[in-house]
């Protein structure tokens, strides 16, 4: 049975409310790692606890599990002639920060300039993963 510091292997399909399948390990080996170290989101952690090698089950992850809500400190509005030409909303950019580079959304352009989003593109969503645990260590 799955518990805090088991070594563990997982099938599994993420989707969103919609349905629409986000990562799936389908086609690839399935996903491993120990329970506890904070590798993955809480709620997918929280999902696999009790769990045995053959189980499947369907687990529905909240924002505050997974990866928070937006956050409007993250959206931004910069000058136009600092970001390259020619872009257009929905596409990623990388900004660098003092933390290093992180991958923004444009979100609009407007005249003079573009609101950028530096939330995760998962933020704010409701999450639902079917698991299927192929192994526990």
């Amino acid at each position: 049975m799955i518990k805090e510091g088991s070594k563990v292997k997982v099938h599994y399909t993420g989707k969103l409310e919609s349905n629409e399948v986000f990562d799936t390990s389908n086609d690839k080996e399935p996903l491993e790692f120990t329970v506890g170290e904070g590798q993955l989101i809480p709620g997918f952690e929280k999902g696999v606890m009790g769990m045995n090698t053959g189980d499947k089950k369907t687990i529905n992850i909240k924002p505050n599990e997974a990866y928070g809500e937006i956050r409007e400190d993250l959206l931004n509005e910069v000058e136009k002639e600092r970001i390259p030409q020619g872009v257009t909303a929905g596409q990623t950019l990388q900004a660098q920060t003092p933390n290093g580079p992180v991958n923004v959304l444009v979100k609009e352009v407007k005249e003079n300039s573009v609101v950028i989003d530096a939330n995760h593109p998962l933020a704010g969503k409701n999450l639902i993963f079917e698991l299927e645990v192929v192994e526990v260590v």
